[in-house]
C-alpha cells in the first residue's frame, strides 16, 4: 500500500482521508488496499445491510463466470474491462487467459491507486496473452477508443465490461445510455457489452444501505431493471437475459440458497 508521508503529490490526489468507491468495494471484498476511510464507510454500510459483503462476492463471481463464458463458448479473445479496480482474485485476464491463452485485455480506470496497483500486479498470465492498463475516465469513451486501438484489433470482436461502475460515474441515466452507445458502435458485430448495476428493487435494507453509503461518502446511482434492459435493446441477450448476478449461470457447484441479489447483470452480443 501507498502511505500518505510516502509521497505527499500523489496522497493529494489520492485522497487517503476520504472513502473512494474502488478502495470501499476492495474493504468490502475483504481486500487489503485500502484505508482507515474506505474501511469505516464499509462498515457502515454493512451496518445497515450485512448482507452486503455477500453482495459484493457475488458481483465478483458474475464477472468470473461472464468472462470465462466470453472467452470459451463464445470465443471473444479480446476484452475492454472498463472500471477496473483495485486487482483482487480472478481478475479479467486471469479468467480469459485461463480459458484462451492468447487473450488480449486491456483494462481502463482513472484512479491513481488503482493505476500503481495495475502497473504492479495485472500482467500477463501467459507468453502469448497481453494485459495493458490505460489512465482514462468513462465519461470519455472516445479517448479509451483511441488508446485501446493501440493494443485491441477493433475490426475483430471485443467484450466490453463495465460492472458496477456506472452508478458511481454516471449520476444521470441519459449520461450511462449515450457512453454506453458510444462504446457499442465503436466495435464490430460479434462484439460483446457484459453489465452489471446495482438495481433499485422493493429491498428496503438494501436501500438504506445505499442511502447510509450516500451519507458516508460513497454515494451510489441506482437503476431500474426496465433501465437496465433498455441498455440491451440493440443487442441480443445472451440467456438467461438480465437477472441478479447470482442468477446468472451460476456454477454447478453453487448451492441457490443465495436470496436474489441486488445487483443486475446480463451479457448481449451485438448483431
Amino acid at each position: 500500500m501507498v502511505e500518505p508521508s510516502e509521497n505527499p503529490e500523489l496522497a493529494q490526489r489520492i485522497q487517503f482521508d476520504r472513502p473512494h468507491p474502488a478502495r470501499v468495494w476492495n474493504a468490502l471484498l475483504g481486500g487489503k488496499d485500502n484505508y482507515e476511510a474506505d474501511r469505516a464507510a464499509a462498515d457502515e454500510i454493512a451496518k445497515t445491510d450485512p448482507t452486503i459483503r455477500g453482495y459484493a462476492q457475488q458481483c465478483r463471481g458474475f464477472l468470473v463466470r461472464a468472462v470465462r463464458h466470453l472467452a470459451s463458448e463464445a470465443g471473444i479473445r479480446q476484452f475492454l474491462d472498463i472500471g477496473t479496480g483495485l486487482p483482487t482474485e480472478l481478475n479479467t485476464h486471469e479468467v480469459a487467459q485461463g480459458v484462451a491463452p492468447d487473450s488480449r485485455i486491456v483494462y481502463v480506470d482513472n484512479d491513481p491507486l488503482v493505476l500503481i496497483h495495475a502497473r504492479a500486479l495485472l500482467r500477463n498470465t501467459t507468453p502469448e496473452g497481453v494485459t495493458t492498463y490505460i489512465d482514462a475516465d468513462v465519461r470519455d469513451p472516445e479517448a479509451i477508443i483511441a488508446d485501446a486501438q493501440n493494443v485491441l484489433n477493433f475490426n475483430e470482436p471485443i467484450a466490453v465490461m463495465l460492472l458496477g461502475i456506472f452508478g458511481h460515474a454516471a449520476p444521470e441515466y441519459a449520461t450511462m445510455r449515450s457512453i454506453l452507445d458510444r462504446l457499442m458502435a465503436a466495435v464490430p458485430s460479434g462484439s460483446y457489452l457484459a453489465l452489471l448495476d446495482g438495481a433499485r428493487t422493493d429491498d428496503e435494507v438494501y436501500l438504506a444501505a445505499v442511502a447510509r453509503a450516500a451519507e458516508v461518502g460513497h454515494r451510489y446511482h441506482l437503476r431500474t431493471p426496465a433501465q437496465l434492459v433498455e441498455c440491451f435493446e440493440e443487442l441480443e441477450l445472451v440467456e438467461p437475459g438480465l437477472v441478479p448476478v447470482n442468477q446468472w449461470r451460476p456454477d454447478p457447484s453453487d448451492s441457490g440458497q443465495d436470496k436474489p441479489c441486488n445487483a443486475y447483470g446480463a451479457v448481449g452480443r451485438k448483431p
